[in-house]
């Protein structure tokens, strides 16, 4: 799979770059030189500015001005600042939105969203897109030859808000969408089995995107799966209209968009439209909603695994926003403040992962507006606080080692697999939906505490045996929709001798989101050489299960773990395969639970249930996994290895996420990459600290 974009700008992330954002829209004028002046102070070269500021570029329909935004990016030229310009898309103002009310977004009953927040627009309106067409066209034009300006971020954080879309051009839009993907309604009606309940179609005129029926909003779930591939093919058709502006206009310019949202492959759109992905990383989301009832819970840690996901859309990327102080809005998103360290740590979490670009959110606090309480590096008084200084060090670090990461890509021996169709699938699909998050954290959360770095991958139909091959194992948890084509690809890597590891429910629908007939796991039933005889959801009056491992402990002792949430009950179908763990309760208490086919060179595993902590931790045992720098480094939990390599070798980043001190032991003498310190033996990292081994 191609990961780089359409790379006009290879070159666009070789040196590393740090920065904030900045609104100048928001401040008095007076103010901007000082602002500038002591963002270069503390290291920052680039700042992104405009996102959401089209009401200053076009307070009239068709009557442009650009003197504020001239004089606030002639100003950081002078100041030796850099500047990501966003087309201002996100937040359509009153005059439009008032003129063209056919641009507003829908809700699934059919309310109309009016204008007063943001991303209230549909991207299927004609209109819309001609008018975003016109101020991506003209901001162009401006600043195309501008020497601040290096790049363009397109709108801001597709599909954030609202992720589905029910304007009556949207309707439009989707008829036109299914009418070229089927062709004839017949075929409509096959891969949708309107058959069912009489849903049968006999005109165009007749298909629509889900709406509410009696239960609610409760759609053939054939039709939701085609939703959100629609949805996801509009937003980049909507995204392609600014980037084709910008490639014709700026040529020089590279082009990225930020946000990781829902409907919508990020991949297929870096692939066809940027330069290189950004992102918006935020690690308190992973604290503020968190579960106390959580073993060893990996709190801000786990973020790394939203990282882990975006270095999989592009492998060097951006942070276009990285939070620097407590979040949120005035009504929502009540965020804790950062405490000392913790927003150093957060950054560098960001750069081990892969961002050779990291920006902080905001330069200053908001003094009005609903993100009055998203904090920023300045408080509303501007006077120097302890965030302005804990900056300033990061800056100081990366103005001497930012470079040498920059050169270096993150690396890893085992990837997590995921897909879109089966997640898409899986917001209808009760079945399977809700399996694949539990089982990916728990694999993460295991990994994470033996310091196996990891990857995500995630497969479609232009995935490769090469990108497969990356990789000693593959975990592909709950695959429900398998292609036999994927299934083959599978094989193949399997067979050449790599690891690939299934969990219940895999394998037994088509790429419709019908289910085959034939047995379970379906596409993958040849290749892990089992069937399912029977299965069961845990839930309710139903017990859960445990299952018992053939092998046993270091002390001798039989290995059991919970069996979770859904149980297939394995009957092995090939010579090959060995069962590695039996149920050990319920009517099915003997039969195998966990099975390992031997095939060519490699092994496919079969877990007949959702994966836990200690499931994960069994097979990684099994298959031999163990941290790449195992016989040199000691980690204790709370310090979180990554790993990024280049042709002057590895960087060791060791992050600790408690707030306590960690002492670390170091076999071979190394160089603290951000102190320039040699250091090897026992070494304490502080709390919330951060060492880079070179």
């Amino acid at each position: 799979m191609n990961t780089t974009g359409i790379n006009n700008h290879a070159d666009a992330l070789e040196e590393f770059k740090l920065g904030v954002c900045y609104y100048p829209e928001h401040w008095p004028e007076s103010l901007w030189e000082d602002d500038y002046r002591r963002m270069r102070e503390i290291g920052f070269s680039i700042i992104r500015v405009a996102e959401f500021a089209w009401s200053i570029f076009e307070p009239k329909e068709g009557e442009f001005e650009f003197g504020l935004f001239d004089r606030a990016l002639d100003l950081a030229h002078k100041h030796g600042l850099k500047v990501i310009l966003g087309t201002p898309t996100a937040t359509p103002p009153a005059w439009l939105t008032h003129r063209y009310p056919e641009v507003l977004n829908a809700t699934v009953e059919g309310v109309v969203m009016q204008h007063g927040l943001r991303r209230h627009y549909n991207y299927s309106s004609p209109k819309y897109r001609e008018l975003s067409a016109i101020i991506t066209r003209k901001m162009a034009e401006r600043y195309k030859d501008h020497p601040a300006v290096i790049g363009w971020q397109i709108d801001n954080e597709f599909n954030c808000e609202m992720g589905e879309f029910y304007a009556e051009a949207d309707h439009k839009a989707f008829r036109a969408w299914v009418k070229d993907k089927y062709k004839t309604l017949d075929k409509l009606n096959e891969a949708w089995g309107t058959v069912f309940w009489s849903q049968t179609y006999s005109d165009w005129e007749q298909v629509f995107l889900p709406r509410i029926v009696p239960g609610g909003k409760q759609p053939n779930p054939h039709l939701a799966l085609d939703e959100k591939r629609f949805i996801s093919d509009n937003t980049i058709s909507f995204a392609k209209v600014q980037a084709d502006v910008l490639r014709e206009v700026a040529p020089n310019h590279w082009v990225t968009t930020n946000g990781m949202f829902g409907h919508l492959n990020n991949h297929q759109m870096n692939d066809e439209l940027l330069d290189f992905f950004s992102y918006d990383s935020y690690p308190q989301f992973s604290t503020i909603y968190f579960d106390p009832n959580e073993v060893n819970p990996l709190a801000d840690r786990g973020w790394s695994q939203s990282l882990s996901a975006v270095r999989s859309i592009s492998p060097q990327f951006c942070i276009m926003e990285q939070q620097s102080g407590p979040g949120g809005w005035v009504n929502k998103m009540d965020m804790p403040s950062p405490k000392p360290g913790q927003m150093r740590l957060w950054t560098y979490q960001s750069i081990a992962h892969g961002a050779n670009m990291v920006l902080y959110f905001r330069w200053r606090t908001a003094a009005f507006g609903t993100e009055m309480y998203w904090h920023g590096l300045n408080d509303y008084h501007n006077q120097p606080n302890r965030r302005i200084r804990e900056a300033g060090k990061i800056g100081a670090e990366l103005a001497l080692s930012g470079n040498r990461i920059a050169s270096t890509r993150y690396k890893a021996d085992i990837a997590l697999v995921r897909d879109y169709d089966n997640e898409w699938d899986g917001e209808t699909d009760v079945w399977h939906g809700p399996f694949a998050w539990a089982s990916g954290k728990a694999w993460f959360k295991a990994l994470q505490y033996r310091h196996i770095p990891c990857d995500t991958l995630f497969m479609g139909a232009k995935t490769t045996l090469a990108d497969l091959q990356l990789y000693k194992a593959l975990v592909y948890p709950h695959p429900t929709i398998m292609r036999d084509e994927t299934a083959a690809l599978l094989e193949q890597y399997t067979r050449a001798g790599g690891i690939v590891i299934f969990g219940c429910r895999t394998g037994y629908k088509d790429e419709r989101g019908q289910c085959y007939m034939r047995p379970f796991p379906g596409a993958a039933a040849g290749l892990c050489g089992i069937s399912v005889e029977e299965f069961t959801m845990v839930k309710g009056t139903r017990a859960p299960v445990s299952m018992t491992w053939e092998r046993r402990s270091a002390s001798g002792e039989t290995v059991v773990t919970g069996a979770d949430s859904f149980n297939d009950v394995l009957l092995p179908e090939a010579d090959t395969v060995e069962v590695v763990a039996r149920y050990a309760s319920d009517h099915y208490a003997g039969k195998p639970a966990v099975t390992r086919n031997r095939l060519g060179e490699g092994e496919a595993w079969y877990f007949g249930a959702v994966f836990n902590d200690a499931a994960a931790d069994q097979i990684i045992d099994l298959i031999g996994l163990e941290s790449p720098a195992q016989e040199w480094l000691q980690l204790p939990m709370q310090v979180e290895l990554a790993i990024r390599e280049g042709e002057s070798g590895p960087l060791h980043f060791l992050l600790n996420y408690s707030e306590q001190p960690a002492v670390v032991t170091i076999g071979q003498p190394k160089t603290d990459l951000l102190t320039g310190q040699q250091v090897s033996g026992e070494v304490t990292i502080e709390g919330f600290g951060v060492v880079v081994l070179s």
